[in-house]
């Protein structure tokens, strides 16, 4: 916090962030943003944005305010407000119109239609503009946007569940159930606020999952199989359910023809890798994900694709759920495959993270420390 700021700044910047986060899983992929508007030591307005395409914060929190009530007003927003047509007009022109005494912005959007372009506005008509209150907190909030911004890319959200001796499944590939009841609740709230859930051929083929969120959540997300020869039977869950979200298959250009045709023609998306490198797979599977406009991608295995995830770097959070019992076998499956690291200081290591118990199950998650 610097050092021109109040603790009732911080406060109320608080609290603006409180309401940004009610937007996880309907505003992507736009940023997450809140807004409280203050005069004489009382909130008198606040909002933020509650959907997609639906108002922004700004203009939620001053749909009601006269510009007589905003002459001692400061107004609190996560955000860099924009100064661009989008699918609504700029926050930075209601915010001239309505002309409040003093802004305080959490931090500056690296959008490049926006990029500061909204805060010289705001200082060119003569409003007091502070920028940079609480900036870590913002930008944790919306760290997948951020990096969808900076790359093309989407954030990745790892997940796996395992026995305390760290198997995902046993040598025979029985899973059912590693998890509790409550544990998979929780992995369906996820899927229903993620754009795509992806797994490999091999988890495709053994389990025959659905990957569908049970009940629907706010978003319907796009099942991803990374399957190199087109293995997908049109008899699967995933390609019978296409009409409840759709199926994307990523296979290479040799694959069965007759197999590639079959799967188109029961409505499955099917794109060829451009690359024999795993690593460049996965960023080309993310890229093409990201230009589509997905923010958050779930991952959910088996430990081939989970490895190749974690030697592409491209893991960005993860939700792990832990059993009460022991699995055994040096032939039994574990999460994480691939070429893995070579010393434990290399290692992935989880930043802000939480543990929680469901049930006789433990919850872990956190975001991958950059």
């Amino acid at each position: 916090m610097g050092s021109g700021y109040g603790l009732n700044d911080a406060h109320w910047m608080r609290l603006a962030l409180e309401l940004a986060s009610r937007g996880l899983g309907s505003v992507e992929p736009n940023p997450m943003v809140g807004c409280v508007v203050v005069a004489d030591g009382r909130m008198i307005g606040e909002g933020y944005h509650e959907r997609f395409g639906g108002p922004h914060a700004e203009v939620n929190a001053l749909r009601h305010l006269q510009p007589d009530q905003l002459e001692t007003a400061t107004v609190y927003v996560t955000l860099e407000p924009c100064a661009h047509f989008g699918k609504t007009p700029p926050c930075t022109e209601l915010l001239c119109i309505k002309k409040p005494r003093r802004i305080v912005i959490g931090m500056e959007d690296p959008y490049p239609a926006v990029a500061g372009r909204g805060i010289a506005r705001l200082r060119a008509a003569g409003i007091d503009t502070e920028v940079g209150l609480l900036a870590d907190e913002a930008k944790k909030l919306n760290l997948p946007y951020l990096k969808r911004v900076a790359t093309g890319r989407p954030w990745v959200i790892a997940k796996w569940a395992m026995s305390l001796d760290g198997k995902i499944a046993t040598r025979t590939g029985d899973s059912r159930w590693i998890s509790n009841e409550a544990s998979r609740a929780k992995v369906h709230r996820i899927r229903g606020r993620v754009d795509a859930i992806m797994v490999g051929i091999e988890t495709a083929l053994r389990d025959d999952p659905l990957l569908t969120a049970r009940p629907v959540g706010l978003r319907v997300a796009k099942r991803v199989v990374l399957d190199h020869q087109a293995r997908l039977p049109a008899t699967s869950k995933l390609v019978k359910t296409i009409g409840q979200a759709p199926v994307a298959v990523f296979c290479d250009r040799d694959a069965s023809s007759s197999a590639q045709h079959q799967l188109r023609k029961f409505g499955c998306e099917v794109s060829h890798f451009d690359s024999e490198h795993s690593a460049e797979q996965i960023r080309q599977v993310l890229q093409s994900l990201g230009q589509e406009g997905a923010t958050n991608v779930l991952v959910e295995g088996g430990q081939e694709i989970l490895g190749a995830f974690m030697d592409a770097g491209e893991i960005d959070e993860v939700h792990v759920f832990i059993a009460p019992m022991i699995v055994g076998g040096r032939d039994a499956k574990f999460p994480i495959g691939g070429r893995g690291f070579a010393t434990i200081i290399e290692s992935l290591k989880l930043e802000d993270h939480c543990i929680e118990q469901l049930g006789d199950n433990i919850y872990l998650h956190g975001h991958v420390l950059r």
